[in-house]
């Protein structure tokens, strides 16, 4: 693994000469120690793939990708060392030659261990991120070139590994970590776990004290990750993950303990690079100009290309829809803040509880925090236990109210605990950003298209509700209507931006005077030859569709399914009673709500002639294509259309 294969491309297309990574073997039971020699070839393997790292994912900040630089960059000491200790194993009895990693997010270190095993040329890296580039956000299995595992989303990994371990008796399972990893309720059991049966598992955990909102230490204060695990059975040995020695040192300990064990690293995040170093920025891609800064003084040619590269532009601009965009998923913080406004913070402090899971900057939450500091409370990853606090503060049909937030892709994180909400009659908004594929190049694991698995209670349970608005001002009106509402909500919004929606006569359809109406769907377009059912960010490409069919003489309607899983009995019955019915929508194609409408549609003995379209295959990276990619751009929904009413 990792032995340096990149000599066999053509090395010219990039500017960092990977030839000079130079892997040296590494016993950790005979080499405790390391020569001056060794260290100074580790040091400059460490220096080396730090500087691709910065490189390759600054090119995803720059054509607006983004892409993650800090944890992997942060983990490119244990991975070098790492690599070296595979290298001295050389029939392969000590050690499964693959460097799981728990973070996902931290892909750059995977791509960048494919193109040293020769599954990649160097120059595909400056491709990181692009829609069908196959390097995608986090790594996929059987998608990647040399990619070994797929990772999923934190938390993940750890459980998995342990069955890898069980596999694998007589070696040794290596496995990255993170603090932020180490959060979730998965690696608690997986610990438990690797204890009770003595796993020969190895974590080496990057304790760098920074996730996307902040610092644990602050919004977790008394966690420790070394104590934690130690309390779990696991032996920890803490190190200064910037000092080779100390580092190098704890990694044998680690190695040469019998069962399970870790070697906890303490560094800032993204050391050495300004404008970034131990701040949550550096969790995402660094931003181009310090990576150009950082590049520089030594590789004069990536600043250059990080200079030249420019953003992807949107270009979409449809028929019945504002140019103008608005960030939903903000929206919604917006929208809490200004129905928090109408009481007093003693009043709001009482009744309600906003809990964040380190996700308040992309989910809204932030707004909260800022203008509603009473009501809020940072916490860590971990959407069990913290979906469940907001349930307990608003249970037993209290008068009061919790509130939760995270991606829509975690949504399927939260169902068990989302039964026992149920029982205990809890009173829970929660907003699942993300839904959908649009602009996600995170990829397949971060496809937030299961949301009807939510609506999973008995007929008779208590009430459960899926709204999902089709631009901020709906969003505005839906908070305002539901927000102190009994029972169980789930409202969610997109990662891109969308359009607002216009009336006939160029007026936003959500504009002033708007009431938004609970199980109620919404024309914005009547029609006489069929219906397509449209909700969220399909809604205005469906728009377009229709406008488009209506000007070729096509009198097609449009409903805004905003309350996705109520059947409105007279709009089914007037849609039901056309020509076809088209459902259109951007979560999953088997469990979304076309794989219902048409039953809905039977069960009252209607026969239009019936599809649905939604998401149907694994990603394709990028940002704005995954909606082609999928059959849901407009032009795709017009032809549907057209071959209903044949």
């Amino acid at each position: 693994m990792s032995v340096n294969k990149v000599q066999d491309w053509d090395f010219e297309k990039f500017p960092i000469d990977l030839k000079k990574y130079k892997p040296i073997p590494l016993d950790p039971v005979k080499d405790k120690k390391l020569s001056a020699e060794q260290k100074e070839t580790l040091r400059a393997n460490i220096s080396l793939l730090r500087d691709v790292i910065v490189f390759f994912t600054a090119t995803g900040s720059a054509r607006g990708a983004a892409g993650h630089t800090g944890g992997a960059f942060d983990t490119v000491p244990e991975v070098v060392i790492l690599l070296s200790f595979i290298a001295g194993d050389k029939d392969g009895s000590k050690f499964v030659d693959i460097l799981f990693d728990e973070a996902g997010h931290r892909v750059a270190t995977q791509y960048l261990l494919a193109v040293l095993d020769g599954h990649l040329p160097p120059e595909h890296l400056l491709h990181y991120r692009e829609a069908n580039s196959k390097l995608p956000g986090h790594p996929e299995l059987g998608l990647t070139p040399g990619v070994k595992f797929s990772s999923g989303r934190l938390g993940h990994m750890w459980p998995l590994v342990n069955g890898v371990a069980m596999g694998n008796k007589g070696k040794t399972v290596f496995c990255l970590g993170s603090d932020g990893s180490q959060q979730e309720g998965d690696d608690a059991e997986a610990a438990r776990l690797a204890a009770a049966q003595g796993l020969n598992v190895k974590l080496f955990i990057d304790d760098n004290d920074v996730t996307i909102a902040g610092h644990p230490s602050q919004y977790l204060k008394h966690y420790s990750v070394a104590e934690t695990l130690g309390g779990q059975g696991i032996k920890a040995v803490e190190a200064n993950g910037e000092d080779i020695d100390s580092l190098y040192a704890a990694m044998c300990e680690v190695v040469n303990t019998p069962g399970p064990a870790a070697v906890v690293s303490k560094r800032v995040m993204a050391p050495g690079i300004k404008g970034i170093e131990g701040s949550p920025h550096a969790h995402d891609a660094v931003k181009v100009e310090p990576a150009i800064a950082f590049l520089d003084p030594r590789h004069p040619k990536c600043a250059a290309i990080l200079r030249a590269i420019k953003p992807t532009e949107a270009t979409e601009l449809l028929v019945g829809s504002t140019k103008e965009r608005g960030a939903v998923r903000v929206q919604f913080g917006e929208a809490v803040s200004t129905v928090l406004d109408k009481t007093s913070k003693e009043q709001n402090a009482a009744k309600v509880m906003v809990i964040d899971t380190d996700l308040e900057g992309s989910t809204g939450l932030n707004v909260i925090h800022k203008k509603h500091p009473e009501v809020f409370v940072s916490s860590g990853i971990m959407e069990r236990g913290n979906f469940s606090a907001a349930a307990g503060f608003g249970a037993f049909k209290a008068d009061r109210q919790g509130v939760f937030s995270t991606f829509s892709a975690f949504s399927e994180m939260i169902i068990s605990e989302l039964t026992m909400a149920r029982l205990n009659f809890a009173n829970v908004l929660t907003h699942f950003s993300h839904s959908g594929v649009d602009e996600m190049a995170d990829n397949t694991c971060h496809f937030g298209i299961n949301q009807f698995f939510l609506d999973n209670g008995l007929e008779d349970g208590y009430e459960t509700k899926l709204y999902f608005p089709a631009d901020c001002a709906q969003m505005d009106a839906i908070i305002d209507r539901v927000f102190y509402d009994q029972g169980i909500r789930f409202v969610f919004s997109t990662r891109a931006k969308v359009p607002w929606i216009l009336k006939e006569d160029g007026s936003k359809f959500y504009g002033e005077g708007y009431v938004f109406q609970p199980s109620k769907d919404e024309y914005i377009r009547k029609g006489t030859k069929g219906y397509i059912v449209a909700y969220g960010d399909m809604l205005y490409r469906s728009l377009d569709a229709v406008e488009r069919l209506r000007k070729e003489g096509v009198d097609v309607g449009l409903i805004n399914k905003s309350t996705l899983n109520v059947v409105d009995e007279q709009v089914i019955k007037d849609i039901g009673s056309t020509g076809f019915v088209l459902v259109v929508e951007s979560l999953n194609q088997r469990t979304g709500l076309g794989s219902k409408f048409g039953t809905w549609l039977l069960e009252r003995d209607l026969h239009p002639r019936y599809g649905y379209m939604g998401t149907n295959k694994e990603g394709c990276g990028g940002l704005g294509e995954q909606i082609p990619y999928q059959g849901l751009d407009p032009g795709s929904i017009l032809v549907k259309a057209k071959q209903l009413m044949k």
